[in-house]
């Protein structure tokens, strides 16, 4: 102990003035040092320190403790707390059970005994490793390397939780902090995620959604236009960076719900992993790195629907227009550059807009010659597609056995109408009504201009035509049985009809479409077509 027989001598000033000590006790312990034992416990640390203390009469100006924060950490609430005393000036003397308490990465730990606590003329001692930078010693010279193995452990600490937590995950346990949305935490069962039923319904729509045709950004829209609360919101997690759309639903936001694996019922991890144990930063991993556990939990959706989903999602991403809609879009190819062909607006002779389909190389490379024109309608393309599918779609359906099937619909949707459903739809179509209203007389007032109207009031009124078209629907499901059947083999007449110019359905049978110079059109299906008509 003679090394800390000096405290009082070695405590003056540069003028050789007797130096009144400050002392800050700092302890920190975090749950990788408790399988030390129960040495490295806060209640050890904070005796171990009071006993010194009280030996050498110091004067003690707080004790500050940081439990369950890492060594590799320096962000800790009252080490923190402890600097601003030390700037403040109400410390001049900081202690610690040895120097891993104050941290465990070199860098910073180097920092803080060789640059901060000498230019704010503070004393660090470690009691356990005998440095005191106060006197000069022997100890004080080994410090860097005290400081590196400190380091080390730290990491081999790193890599074990790192391996125990991949192990979980290659078990299909969740190790995460909240569940994606429409799941939460098993309430007995650790590592395991059930249905939220609160908020399944609302995964379950935008599937639904997706899978008649809407994109991710009019999807958004719809549940932003609804007031559904975002993930975030419902989990009430804080804002980081709080800004104008905040708290609404986003494109991006969709898309990563549409092409989640959790809602088959496949457990998803490892998509983002840190850069280091030193960091918090993380980096998105490739897909083929994650780690995919299937059939672990209650799935949202069936697998069919994820897969028409996606296909529908692979469709857009040959798109970059978001001006014209039109059926192949997504899914028409320039057959001699390989590139997806551009859609523009052009007036005929009568002054009606009409689509027609150009080559994008020739559109950017014209005086280079890469490419032709390849100009036709769209609906031309378009009207030749659906007379070819609906050849193929006729060769495989049959009005006898689609009957059963549309029976069963009938019956299914039937006893899925309940009362509160209708309810429900008949108030939204009566606050669309009394909306539709309010728009007509603040245009009349001069409240919203012209353009806004048209805008608004079309959106408006086409929301309200399909839920009255919804709720007759209902109302026809109701009938009698002779108009039961009536109706199924209007359904039937109506599919052999149309099934063909469903975009759920070409995209289920086209891999692409490609259009020739000559204006010939090749269509690549997903299946082999029959002998007789390939």
């Amino acid at each position: 102990m003679c090394l800390w027989r000096s405290i009082r001598s070695a405590g003056r000033s540069e003028k050789g003035e007797a130096v009144d000590y400050c002392a800050a006790l700092y302890i920190r312990l975090s749950k990788e040092d408790e399988s030390e034992g129960p040495s490295q416990s806060v209640q050890n640390q904070e005796s171990l320190l009071r006993e010194f203390v009280q030996q050498h009469g110091l004067s003690v100006y707080d004790t500050y403790i940081d439990d369950g924060w890492s060594g590799t950490n320096f962000d800790r609430p009252n080490f923190r707390r402890m600097l601003a005393d030390i700037e403040a000036k109400k410390v001049n003397m900081v202690i610690t059970k040895d120097l891993s308490r104050l941290g465990r990465d070199y860098i910073m730990t180097g920092h803080y005994m060789e640059r901060y606590f000498p230019e704010h003329r503070v004393r660090y001692i470690s009691l356990l490793d005998g440095i005191d930078t106060g006197v000069d010693s022997s100890a004080n010279d080994i410090t860097p390397f005290r400081a590196i193995m400190n380091d080390m452990y730290a990491k081999d600490i790193s890599k074990k939780i790192k391996s125990v937590k991949r192990d979980k995950q290659r078990k299909g346990q969740f190790i995460g902090g909240k569940p994606v949305y429409g799941y939460k935490m098993h309430p007995t069962e650790k590592n395991k995620i059930v249905i939220d039923e609160e908020v399944a319904p609302v995964v379950r729509r935008i599937f639904a959604l997706a899978l008649g045709g809407m994109s991710c950004r009019q999807i958004a829209v719809l549940l932003n236009r609804d007031k559904v609360p975002t993930p975030a919101t419902y989990a009430h997690l804080p804002i980081a960076r709080p800004g104008p759309y905040s708290g609404l639903w986003s494109g991006e936001r969709i898309s990563d719900i549409l092409q989640n694996e959790t809602y088959l019922g496949n457990m998803v991890q490892g998509r983002r992993v840190k850069v280091s144990y030193k960091s918090k930063k993380c980096l998105r991993q490739n897909r083929a790195d994650w780690v995919v556990v299937e059939g672990t939990h209650e799935p949202l959706v069936d697998a069919e629907t994820f897969r028409k989903v996606g296909m529908l999602l692979c469709s857009r991403k040959h798109t970059r227009s978001r001006t014209y809609d039109f059926l192949l879009k997504g899914l028409i190819f320039c057959h001699e550059c390989g590139y997806p062909l551009a859609v523009v607006n052009r007036k005929n002779a009568r002054g009606e807009d009409v689509l027609y389909l150009l080559c994008r190389t020739y559109q950017r490379f014209t005086k280079a010659g890469v490419c032709t024109c390849h100009a036709i309608q769209e609906r031309t393309v378009t009207k030749a597609v659906l007379a070819k599918v609906g050849e193929i779609c006729r060769l495989y359906l049959h009005p006898d056995e689609l009957l059963p099937i549309a029976r069963r619909a009938l019956e299914q949707a039937q006893r899925g109408e309940t009362v509160e459903e209708r309810q429900a739809m008949q108030a939204r179509i009566d606050r669309l009504t009394a909306h539709l209203d309010q728009l007509y007389t603040d245009r009349l007032s001069g409240l919203l201009p012209e353009a806004d109207f048209q805008r608004m009031f079309s959106r408006v009124k086409e929301e309200r035509e399909r839920l009255e078209e919804t709720r007759q629907k209902w109302e026809l499901c109701q009938q009698s049985a002779a108009s039961q059947e009536e109706r199924a083999n209007e359904l039937v007449q109506r599919f052999m009809e149309t099934a063909c110019e469903s975009r759920e359905l070409l995209v289920s049978l086209m891999k692409r479409v490609e259009l020739t110079e000559h204006k010939n059109i090749i269509i690549e299906f997903r299946f082999r077509e029959p002998e007789a008509h390939s």
